[in-house]
């Protein structure tokens, strides 16, 4: 049983939970960058909260079963796709994701999951580290497995929030570095709005503005980053770190993004407003 891919999009991979608790080899925890939505898309099929899923982003992905299969697709709404709800397509049948005029990454789950073998105990795509499978490609054959839990199917499913066009509001705390710009820089930090930044990826949600101004010069020693760290580089535009983030990181920590936020943060698409409630 398996998906054939007919058409990428600008880029899908595949995604579960991550790989968390390995930051002492050097491993990240990487996983879906919606959550919410990745785990609505396996609870709509009957899967597991394991299963690995596609995460695709701006849409734009085509494929084709190869046998009967439960699909459902969630996340960022795209045209042409029954979207949080469970759809049985055919042998032969294609699924086709237009591209979304809000939010950014879009989830598909199929019953069962996506098969590929496992790295380190995850089927997750690390961009960052290179680690798991290479993003879907136009022939790739992606297996399906069997491992599926009729109990499961469509029940109990927590809502995800639909991504709109509107500013979005992270809710944000100090970080062990916030010294390093002070009150003011602080109060710069929340006091207006960011624009997202083209370079934007599932390492981090890059924002663009007036640079925020240090009160302390120097230099950091590596320290351990996790998702959600704002971290502020010397171009003084800050930097909220999502699924792909590094481990390490040597520029000041000035807060941190709630983490149940993070999600909200992984659909924002570039040009959207930012802004963070301290």
């Amino acid at each position: 049983m398996s998906l054939r891919v007919i058409t990428p999009g600008p880029l899908t991979t595949v995604q579960d939970l991550g790989r968390p608790g390995r930051s002492d080899i050097g491993v990240g925890p990487s996983g879906a960058a919606d959550r919410a939505a990745a785990a609505l898309a396996n609870r709509l099929v009957g899967n597991g909260p394991g299963a690995a899923v596609l995460e695709t982003t701006f849409g734009g992905l085509e494929l084709e079963t190869t046998t009967d299969v439960v699909v459902a697709v969630t996340g960022a709404p795209c045209p042409g796709a029954p979207m949080s709800s469970t759809t049985r397509l055919r042998a032969g049948q294609r699924l086709t994701l237009g591209t979304p005029a809000t939010g950014l990454r879009t989830y598909v789950a199929v019953r069962g999951g996506i098969d590929v073998e496992p790295v380190l105990g995850s089927r997750s795509t690390d961009l960052l580290a290179r680690l798991g499978p290479d993003p879907l490609a136009e022939g790739d054959e992606l297996p399906v497995g069997d491992d599926q839990d009729p109990e499961l199917y469509g029940v109990d499913c927590a809502p995800a929030p639909t991504p709109t066009g509107d500013v979005v509001r992270l809710p944000l705390v100090r970080g062990p570095r916030d010294d390093w710009f002070g009150d003011a820089g602080w109060a710069d930090l929340t006091g207006r709005t960011w624009t997202a930044s083209r370079n934007s990826n599932r390492v981090g949600l890059r924002l663009e503005g007036e640079p925020l101004r240090r009160e302390r010069e120097g230099e950091l020693a590596s320290e351990g980053m996790t998702r959600g760290a704002v971290q502020v580089p010397p171009s003084g535009e800050p930097v909220v770190f999502l699924a792909d983030h590094p481990i390490t990181g040597g520029y000041p920590v000035i807060g941190y993004v709630c983490d149940e936020a993070l999600d909200l943060a992984a659909q924002v698409r570039p040009g959207q407003g930012v802004r963070f409630l301290g």
